[in-house]
C-alpha cells in the first residue's frame, strides 16, 4: 500500500512539474541606448554622457537593470577663483525595478539601486579624479511605438556617501525589448 502511495505521489509531481513551470512567466529582457545630463547640486557644471542599460522584467511588475554610462560633454567651472575643466569619465549601477504597466504600449516605472561615478578636474596643469558610490533612485516611462522599440525618458537621484553631495541625472533613451 506504501508504495503504491508514493509511486500516485511521484506521478503527481511530475505531472504538476509542468503546470508549474508554465505558471512563472518567461523574463523579458530589454535594452536602451540614450543621452544623459547629470546636474550636480552645488556645482554650475553641464555634464553629459551616453547612457546603456540592460534589464530583465522577471514578472510584469518587477525586474532588474544594469546602467552604465561614459562622458560625451565636459564643461568648465569656476571655484573659488580658479577655472576648471571638469570630466564625466564614467557611472555604473544596477537597479531593482517596479513597473506599473498602464497600457500594452506605456509603462510607468520607479527604480532603488546602488552605483558608483567618476569625475575628472583639471585646473592649471594638474588634474585630479573622483569618484563616489551613492544610493540612487528615480522615476520614468517607456512608450512603445510598437511591440518591441520605443523611447524612455527618466529622472534618477544620486546620494553619495561620505556626503560627496547629490546629483540629478536625466536620461531620454531609445528602448527595444528582446
Amino acid at each position: 500500500m506504501k508504495t503504491i502511495l508514493l509511486s500516485t505521489a511521484a506521478i503527481a509531481m511530475f505531472a504538476a512539474a509542468p503546470a508549474m513551470a508554465q505558471s512563472w512567466p518567461a523574463p523579458e529582457y530589454y535594452g536602451s541606448l540614450g543621452y544623459s545630463h547629470l546636474e550636480a547640486d552645488g556645482v554650475d557644471a553641464d555634464l553629459g554622457a551616453v547612457t546603456g542599460r540592460f534589464g530583465a522584467k522577471l514578472t510584469p511588475y518587477f525586474g532588474f537593470e544594469g546602467e552604465g554610462s561614459f562622458g560625451v560633454r565636459d564643461d568648465e567651472v569656476t571655484i573659488a577663483g580658479v577655472t576648471a575643466d571638469i570630466e564625466h569619465n564614467y557611472d555604473l549601477a544596477a537597479y531593482g525595478v517596479a513597473f506599473l504597466p498602464v497600457s500594452p504600449n506605456f509603462e510607468l516605472f520607479g527604480r532603488l539601486g546602488y552605483g558608483t561615478t567618476e569625475l575628472e578636474a583639471s585646473a592649471a596643469g594638474v588634474t585630479a579624479t573622483a569618484d563616489g558610490e551613492s544610493w540612487n533612485y528615480g522615476v520614468g516611462a517607456n512608450y512603445f511605438f510598437d511591440g518591441q522599440n520605443g523611447v524612455r525618458g527618466d529622472w534618477t537621484r544620486r546620494d553619495f556617501e561620505d556626503d560627496g553631495g547629490e546629483a540629478d541625472v536625466w536620461s531620454v533613451s531609445y528602448i527595444r525589448r528582446f
